[in-house]
């Protein structure tokens, strides 16, 4: 779903009052819920799923899985169990989820985490995912509200994936680009979120379906603040740019650019291939944080076991009639 229809129907949710154990809902639009258990534990709920987006069923498992861990890393926490959702038609193969399933069971265990259950639906399209629970200290919560102006934005892995992999549905991807874009989907945040635990690092995201700009503008917003991005900054994927050029973009990118354009300035310099980088909606995407400039030689030096890049800064939010919230140069 979009991000001004998911918006639309979530406005209607938040009118009910929550308890004051809640500490992170609807009400915060952040990656995950966060409900306090006692001063030192609050348990976070996250729920992923969605069709296939390679062929392979253990890669797609595996790739299903690290999505839907990432919401808890986003959120600073631990992963402690994760239980199956998968909706399955009646004439597929059933070893084909065998394969989807011990995929994403590799990557719980890498994370930690035990596969407890799971729920089945029947449908025309194979859809996989997990409803993930992790822990977090209540004060030890890392939320997408907290950038200051004069932070440093970093990043935790290239852009491109949405690219590729309908390049991929399309069979007209490089097997070499795939096998990055896979590598990369497949990699679980853990060793990013345990970096950016420390103090100076304000705020905190993950990359997915509403794409780079979508991520940052929800950040922007609950942060109060403006964001400037380094479009040459940024990091890609392998030819990421050729496949933008032949067209294979998804239809979750033109549904992010027409809901934020009116809260983006994108260079005039910058051309549309550039700008469907900037739109393409994530799977499994990095961590996005803003941070006090002074932590950037820490977390550089963490390279390569733990990347980041450097890709922008906040800036004061100018309030004025065009509420546009990012700039990117």
């Amino acid at each position: 779903m979009g991000p001004e229809a998911l918006a639309q129907v979530l406005r209607q949710l938040t009118k009910h009052e929550a308890p004051p154990e809640l500490l992170v809902g609807l009400h915060t639009a952040d990656d995950a819920a966060v409900y306090r258990v006692n001063d030192q534990q609050a348990i976070i709920s996250t729920a992923d799923f969605f069709p296939p987006v390679v062929d392979d069923p253990y890669v797609f498992g595996a790739v299903a899985a690290a999505n839907a861990l990432s919401d808890v890393y986003a959120m600073g926490g631990q992963v402690l169990m994760a239980i199956n959702l998968v909706a399955w038609p009646d004439n597929l193969d059933i070893a084909i989820l065998s394969e989807i399933l011990r995929g994403g069971a590799d990557i719980a265990a890498e994370a930690g985490a035990v596969i407890a259950g799971g729920h089945t639906v029947t449908d025309r399209e194979p859809k996989y995912g997990l409803a993930v629970t992790g822990m977090v200290h209540p004060e030890r919560i890392l939320t997408k509200g907290g950038a200051q102006p004069g932070d440093m934005l970093i990043l935790g892995k290239p852009l491109g994936t949405g690219l590729i992999t309908t390049a991929h549905k399309r069979e007209q991807v490089d097997e070499s680009d795939l096998a990055a874009a896979v590598a990369s989907m497949m990699q679980l945040n853990r060793k990013a979120s345990q970096a950016l635990q420390r103090p100076g690092v304000h705020a905190v995201t993950d990359i997915t379906g509403f794409g780079l700009l979508g991520h940052a503008w929800e950040m922007a917003s609950q942060s109060l603040c403006g964001m400037r991005i380094e479009y040459n900054a940024l990091p890609l994927l392998p030819n990421v740019r050729r496949y933008a050029e032949t067209g294979h973009v998804t239809g979750g990118a033109g549904r992010n650019a027409s809901y934020l354009m009116p809260h983006v300035r994108i260079d005039e310099r910058l051309n549309e291939v550039d700008r469907e980088i900037l739109w393409d909606p994530q799977t499994s995407g990095g961590l996005f944080a803003s941070i006090e400039p002074s932590l950037w030689p820490e977390l550089a030096a963490l390279a390569p076991d733990v990347m980041f890049w450097r890709i922008g800064e906040v800036t004061q939010r100018v309030q004025d009639e065009t509420d546009v919230l990012l700039e990117v140069h």
